[in-house]
């Protein structure tokens, strides 16, 4: 199935109509939209993540261009969300708005983005800004949370601007009984100078430490991490909730499936909250990957089930 069959011309062209005749009806679908609770039966989650585009991060596997095309990344997104064991999605203003534009997230949960402001390769890149959605207007929008970015590393300044930001954002968010998404991640400095993920355990449960004592309250705060060797070691760090990212798994897409197994064991891991991995997997269809998810996180189901 191709991308136009997904997202034919006339609903494709409804989004860019509405852009130039209607603007205010993008914001109005996503606000207006049916809501429903923030945890299924099971208590566990499956989130699409669609944020990436928003700093400039559009490649995918050997691809440097894949998620740039909006309608493909739409396209994507809705063969997802046909999944009714997905639960919704995570994304900036532009894709969220877009997605219920069309309906798409009609009983689904909006997660906003906030920090977007990090570019990826910049020479900032962990002094991460808010450029999208603050605490108020994620309130105002319907949305169902917000979600930042927080990398670590102990050398470069913006990193502790960052920390306050999260921490502001962390207890805005309480303010409201709103989800705040927190995807902590330990950084390092090459002999570059540039920011690479420090992909050793004892790294990330320093920051799943850090991220868990954010802001005056912690009763709405869930953290997004990846899957380590030793999952519950770094669980153990915290008794928030935790989604597991993906990230660009490219060709060693079954070895992260398989980690999320192991890692789904854990009472405090709670779902998915992966993109790329799911949106552009290197060794199946998109359909195909978000069903293997959904299974290995609510189990096989039928769709009245839900």
């Amino acid at each position: 199935m191709t991308d136009h069959e997904v997202l034919d011309d006339a609903a494709y062209a409804r989004i860019l109509q509405a852009r130039l005749s209607e603007p205010r009806s993008l914001r109005r679908a996503l606000a207006e939209r049916p809501r429903r609770a923030l945890l299924p039966p099971d208590q566990r989650l499956v989130v699409l993540a669609a944020d990436h585009t928003a700093r400039g991060m559009v490649a995918a596997d050997s691809d440097p261009l894949a998620a740039a095309d909006r309608r493909g990344l739409l396209s994507r997104l809705l063969i997802g969300l046909e999944n009714p064991l997905v639960d919704g999605v995570m994304a900036s203003a532009d894709i969220l708005e877009e997605l219920a534009l069309l309906g798409a997230l009609d009983h689904r949960l909006a997660i906003g983005t906030m920090n977007r402001g990090g570019i990826i390769g910049a020479a900032w890149e962990l002094d991460d800004r808010l450029t999208a959605y603050d605490a108020d207007h994620v309130a105002e929008c319907g949305l169902d949370g917000g979600k930042m970015l927080l990398r670590l590393e102990m050398t470069d300044a913006g990193v502790a601007r960052t920390i306050e930001l999260a921490a502001r954002l962390t207890t805005a968010l309480a303010d409201q009984a709103l989800m705040a998404m927190i995807e902590p991640l330990p950084y390092r400095k090459d002999d570059t100078g540039r920011a690479v993920l420090d992909t050793s355990e004892h790294g990330l449960v320093r920051a799943v430490g850090i991220a868990s004592g954010l802001g005056s309250s912690s009763a709405h705060t869930w953290l997004k991490i990846p899957a380590t060797a030793n999952p519950a070691l770094v669980a153990a760090a915290t008794t928030c909730p935790i989604l597991l990212l993906g990230g660009d798994a490219g060709a060693a897409w079954e070895a992260v499936f398989d980690r999320w197994r192991q890692a789904l064991t854990v009472p405090n891991v709670r779902g998915l909250v992966p993109g790329r991995a799911l949106l552009y997997p290197s060794t199946m269809t998109p359909r195909e990957a978000v069903g293997r998810a959904t299974d290995l996180v609510h189990g096989p189901q039928s769709e009245g089930a839900r």
